[in-house]
């Protein structure tokens, strides 16, 4: 067999070389991730009361699945004035927490949500989100409320109200995380299910007893239009 010359083996190791090179290349390009892209998030339509103030816009939402969770409990009492108590039998199913977990369009989750104190406040009680990656922390402040009663049109007859709330307390996770640091406003909507039960607790036996009502809902969470 006739030996490549000399000029023609380099010319051969360079035109490998550079295939090599561009297939790499190339491999390499399809391997990586394509640039993050702000999700657009855009909330329904809600009762003016429940708008929320202007120079804020929403940034995550979180679609929840999990329970809202009451015991029957005597009505009044040093948490819960007369006014809130739904009737005058003098007990009542209250919301001592929901337990659910909030997830994406893709299914993954986003954050969990609970009742727990509030640094900012004391420890006041509030509406908790804790994000589910970097444990970043917001609390809901005191909540406007539409419910089927006073907005038919947006509230389902079997489903708790939504809720606009103003942000309470934030918190860094403790690798420093901030997802929902520059949370302005929470708001709960599209909501079903979750309602207290309708009987089960009208006498001092009944006190005591727990029902975890299932429910769904769609959370979004609002930031200063600065911070998107």
């Amino acid at each position: 067999m006739k030996n490549l010359n000399a000029p023609e083996h380099q010319s051969t190791r360079r035109i490998l070389l550079i295939a090599c090179s561009t297939a790499l290349a190339a491999a390499f390009a399809v391997s990586l991730p394509l640039p993050a892209q702000a999700a657009h998030v855009t909330p329904p339509p809600v009762p003016d009361k429940l708008q929320v103030e202007e120079g804020n816009t929403a940034f995550l939402v979180g679609h929840a699945r999990g329970t809202q969770n009451y015991i029957c409990l005597p009505c009044p009492n040093p948490t819960t004035p007369a006014a809130q108590c739904p009737d005058t039998s003098g007990f009542a199913w209250l919301l001592f927490t929901p337990e659910a977990t909030l997830f994406n369009d893709h299914d993954k989750p986003v954050t969990t949500h609970f009742f727990s104190p509030n640094p900012d406040e004391d420890g006041t009680i509030r509406a908790t989100w804790q994000h589910s990656r970097d444990t970043s922390i917001v609390w809901g402040g005191r909540a406007i409320a539409a419910t089927h009663a006073t907005d038919p049109d947006f509230v389902a007859e079997d489903a708790i109200p939504w809720l606009t709330l103003p942000m309470a307390g934030v918190q860094e996770g403790p690798t420093g995380g901030d997802t929902l640091t520059k949370t302005t406003f929470i708001q709960r909507l599209n909501t079903s299910g979750g309602l207290a039960p309708s009987d089960g607790c009208s006498q001092l036996s009944d006190v005591g007893a727990k029902a975890f009502k299932p429910y769904t809902a769609d959370y979004f969470f609002y930031s200063h239009d600065g911070d998107n």
